[in-house]
Parts: structure tokens; sequence; C-alpha cells
């Protein structure tokens, strides 16, 4: 049974509980192969070491949500994203959200569980098969999420067959 989209409720609950601040999610673009420099990109596997899912954050949402996971302040998101480049710590708070979002692709019985397998992080090579997936039409959620008092950006989850 192949995994199901999970609910924008579902997501959005999952980010407030895991933030600590209020979310809102609207519906968004989808990433096009120009973001990849500047996102963050996780891939999830099954049991057999398949794709089962790839999430892409752009660097304006990993920045503030590492900031908001860490009870930083925003401005010291506001300047990575300046520089286009996650300071350490924000690289190191996105990867363990990453790895807690794995929950929504775990819902329900029946499912394939999927683990994190790796997070690249922006300007780091993607494999081909990952890039492919997150850039693929389909079975995907893109959103647009704002972190209250941080700022927001996109969030693009790709499922695969």
């Amino acid at each position: 049974m192949p995994q199901n989209l999970p609910p924008l409720l579902a997501i959005r609950n999952m980010l407030e509980d895991l933030l600590g601040r209020e979310v809102t999610v609207a519906d968004a673009v989808p990433l096009v192969r120009e973001d990849l420099p500047t996102t963050v990109v996780a891939l999830y596997v099954d049991n057999t070491s398949r794709i089962s899912g790839v999430l892409g954050l752009d660097l304006s949402l990993a920045a503030y949500a590492g900031a908001a996971l860490g009870l930083l302040p925003p401005g010291g998101a506001q300047d990575c994203i300046e520089d286009k480049e996650l300071s350490p710590v924000l690289a190191e708070n996105v990867t363990e959200l990453c790895n807690i979002l794995t929950g929504l692709l775990n819902r329900g019985e029946g499912t394939p569980r999927s683990k994190l397998h790796q997070v690249f992080l922006p300007g780091q090579p993607l494999p081909a098969d990952a890039q492919a997936q997150l850039l693929a039409l389909g079975r995907r959620v893109d959103l647009r999420v704002d972190v209250a008092r941080y700022g927001g950006g996109r969030f693009s989850l790709s499922l695969a067959n």
C-alpha cells in the first residue's frame, strides 16, 4: 500500500508542536530546478533503501524553522538568508527537524515505514534520483509556511509511487 500525502492540518500541527510557534500554511508553487542550489533537501527511504519521499525546504524556511527550533533570534536566520548559507547551528537544527518530520510519512497502519536517509544542505550536490523525485509532478504537496515572529518560505514534499 503506497503512502498517502499528509493533510495540510497534520503538517501545520506538527510544525507548530516542533517549533513552539503559531504556523500558517497555504498552497504554493512547486520548487523548480533553479531553486535547488539554495534548498535543504531531505531524502527518505523505506526498509529496502528505496526512496519513499523527498522534502525540500527553501533557504528562507530552513533558516527560520532552524532558528525557531533552537530558540534562536530571527536575526541570525536573516543573516544566513542574506549569505545564502546556513550556519552550523541552523544546519544541525534543520537536519533534526527533517528527521522528526519523518513522522509525516509514517502515518497509518499498513503503510511502509520510512526513515531519514540523508540531508543535503544548500550548495551540496543532490543525487539525480532525489532531484528528479523532488521536482516530479504527481504525489506532492507544495506549501508556503510562515512561522510566527520569524518568517517563512516554501515546503515541498514529494512521495515516490
